[in-house]
């Protein structure tokens, strides 16, 4: 509900301050007064498009200042925790727009964007009037209306569910069959690279065992003819031998040296051991690297063929063993894909099933409500004296959808036999205003919490039919809020609260105000609107019996 209005030099508003009340408020006031800057004022800081200059010639920058009031459970509480915004019982939004263009926006004294302020505007405020493109006139929202019309937000979450499960496995159809192709395009060359594979065998390490061995193998063959030759000059047909056969020889002479020989004797012996001990150790060397000169090439040929399919599959040579384990998996895939897509085409026609059975009856539900709109709409016609107009929710299919498969559009005849068409196109002014009524009046249990604005509604109608008009926007506001600008005294004076929009010229500066008037005030403009420039008492009598309902 909208408690204040703060509007800031804005077109030709100097200071504007609005205490609105719950019920039926109307503003009056004689064409030209300013009574469209209220809504372009209240359209601004709502983040509407409207105007592209409305700073007030002179100021610096022009500012409004809406205050809402908001119940538990309002539908602006999840669009302001959704944005991240505070949220309470009161709702302040204020937008400022500059000289140069920049218009800048607060929700709750927190910057927001003009996109959150607009989503957030759509649960505050409907706007209805002949020249209205954002309510009951737009094709786009009669499905929505019809929905919420039967109540029908239930069968609706489960034609979603049914629509977003089957574009789910759509996709997964999809991916798998694209993944399938791709399997299948390089299926030869998986099944070679894996042929490859599986016949070298390699293992985790190999290769640099295979390195290693070949080193070894490459240096030893270097180094074999020389531990050879060493082994020659130090073995029993060299050193050895020749040390041996001294020590024989002294042996033999030592008891007759007088024990000089002793010495020298336990020092060969020593010698000899440990010359004999050093050619073991060759030798054990020499076995160690013996090695058939057919392994070197065999160790070579599958180092070099390990390292090759490491460079044609650029991975490491160590991870072979898993590159082969993905081929593999991938040749498994291939595989079983047909049975998987068979799978998911059979989850995909079950879907399809699904979905449409709930497109179905939502779409039964939704004729059956439009029936019951139509009778509702055609009942509220006739006090608006338009018994003779027919109104006819018309449904039709469409491409499927999360929302199902119909568009929903509103359609009028003026008279019985006339061709029937859009809301807009159709009715003249006076006629369009009573139809939007008609429908706001069976759609408004679904509106709670919406602050309605209709802009001179009842324009083209009198008498009766405006006294009808004004006495279904004060059912309308019963429990809620409606604001109305209109020229129908019938309707002014059924209004709960009332204001005047006046025009000033002060210092040659045009300027425009509201005042709210009292009973005496109330009884003066209403006969302004019944009489003209010229209040007679004549008028003021029709006035005070519009006031008491007395006509």
């Amino acid at each position: 509900m909208l408690r204040a209005l703060e509007i800031r030099d804005m077109l030709i508003i100097d200071r504007l301050d609005l205490a609105f009340q719950p019920g039926l408020n109307v503003l009056t006031g004689e064409t030209g007064a300013g009574k469209s800057i209220l809504l372009d004022s209240l359209g601004f800081v709502l983040g509407w498009r409207g105007r592209a200059e409305l700073v007030r010639q002179g100021a610096e920058q022009g500012e409004v200042v809406a205050v809402f009031e908001l119940p538990k459970g309002h539908a602006a509480h999840a669009v302001l925790e959704e944005a991240g915004l505070p949220t309470g019982p009161e709702l302040i939004l204020r937008r400022i727009n500059t000289l140069d263009g920049r218009k800048t926006s607060w929700i709750n004294d927190r910057r927001c964007s003009g996109e959150v302020l607009r989503a957030l505007s759509e649960t505050l405020v409907e706007l209805h009037g002949q020249h209205d493109d954002r309510g009951l006139l737009d094709p786009k929202g009669h499905r929505t209306l019809l929905d919420a019309f039967a109540g029908l937000a239930g069968q609706l979450d489960t034609v979603r569910g049914a629509w977003r499960h089957r574009a789910r496995l759509m996709r997964q159809l999809a991916e798998a069959q694209a993944a399938l192709d791709a399997v299948r395009a390089e299926e030869d060359f998986l099944r070679h690279a894996m042929e490859e594979l599986d016949a070298l065998d390699p293992q985790p390490g190999e290769e640099a065992e295979l390195d290693t061995r070949r080193r070894m193998m490459q240096g030893a063959e270097r180094i074999r003819e020389d531990m050879a030759r060493a082994h020659a000059i130090l073995g029993p047909q060299g050193a050895e031998g020749a040390m041996g056969d001294g020590l024989r020889w002294l042996d033999g002479i030592a008891d007759r040296a007088e024990g000089m020989l002793d010495a020298p004797l336990e020092a060969l012996g020593r010698a000899l051991n440990e010359l004999a001990e050093a050619v073991q150790g060759i030798e054990r060397a020499q076995d160690v690297m013996s090695f058939d000169p057919h392994e070197l090439e065999t160790v070579e040929e599958r180092l070099f063929a390990i390292r090759a399919l490491a460079r044609k599959h650029d991975v490491l040579a160590d991870d072979l063993g898993q590159f082969a384990e993905g081929l593999r998996d991938r040749l498994a895939a291939l595989d079983r894909g047909d049975a998987e897509l068979k799978t998911l085409k059979a989850e995909l026609g079950r879907a399809d099933a699904a979905y449409d059975a709930a497109a179905l009856a939502l779409t039964a539900a939704r004729t059956e409500a439009a029936a019951r709109l139509d009778r509702a709409v055609t009942a509220e016609l006739a006090p608006l004296k338009m018994d003779r107009a027919v109104f006819r929710t018309v449904i039709e299919p469409s491409d499927p959808g999360p929302e199902g498969r119909d568009t929903v559009a509103f359609s009028v005849a003026t008279n019985p036999g006339a061709p029937a068409g859009p809301l807009a196109r159709i009715a003249s002014g006076g006629e369009l205003s009573r139809f939007l009524l008609a429908l706001k009046v069976c759609l408004s249990d679904r509106d709670a919490g919406i602050t309605m604005i209709f802009d001179e509604i009842d324009r083209g109608v009198g008498g009766a039919t405006a006294d009808a008009v004004g006495r279904r926007l004060a059912a309308l506001a019963t429990g809620g809020q409606v604001l109305v600008v209109t020229h129908s005294p019938q309707v002014a004076a059924l209004g709960a609260h009332h204001w005047r929009v006046e025009k000033r010229v002060q210092a040659e500066m045009t300027t425009t105000t509201v005042v709210p008037l009292d009973a005496a005030a109330r009884v003066d403009e209403i006969a302004r609107m019944v009489a003209g420039d010229t209040i007679t008492d004549e008028a003021r009598g029709a006035a005070r019996a519009l006031l008491a309902g007395t006509v």
